[in-house]
């Protein structure tokens, strides 16, 4: 069962997307899911440039796993506008627990994909991956 993973296939659309939020900022964020029949990291949601982070937030299931890209604005503490792609590891404590072994065990070589991730974040729950936890991550 640990092996589950080891053969899980990355859909082309999942970088092609992944590459249009970083190069274009086309989107605000990119929510995949794991279809555990396919054994294929899929793009379940994507995110309007101009979407809040509630509208993020509320794009993960309360009690299913997801892999989530969030391009980040923020402004340092000299005034100079900057943004962080973000990487979260949805895994709520309510999901099955095969589902947490699969996202767990697949995570690594699906990051590996997308390349230009600058912070990743590990959540079971929101108050893990709220806007105050990313932003402490940004210097």
């Amino acid at each position: 069962m640990a092996n589950a993973a080891s053969g899980m296939a990355v859909h082309d659309d999942c970088k092609l997307k992944f590459l249009e939020l970083k190069a274009k900022r086309t989107y605000r964020f990119i929510v995949y899911k794991i279809e555990e029949k396919q054994k294929e990291v899929v793009v379940e949601k994507l995110g309007e440039p101009t979407d809040s982070y509630e509208v993020f937030s509320a794009s993960l299931p309360a009690d299913e796993c997801r892999y989530a890209v969030y391009d980040f604005d923020f402004v340092t503490e000299e005034n100079v506008p900057r943004s962080r792609i973000v990487f979260i590891a949805w895994s709520p404590d309510t999901s099955k627990v095969r589902s947490k072994m699969i996202y767990a065990s697949s995570k690594d070589r699906f990051k590996r994909e997308l390349d230009g991730i600058q912070i990743e974040l590990q959540a079971t729950d929101p108050t893990e991956m709220g806007l105050d936890v990313i932003r402490s991550r940004t210097n």
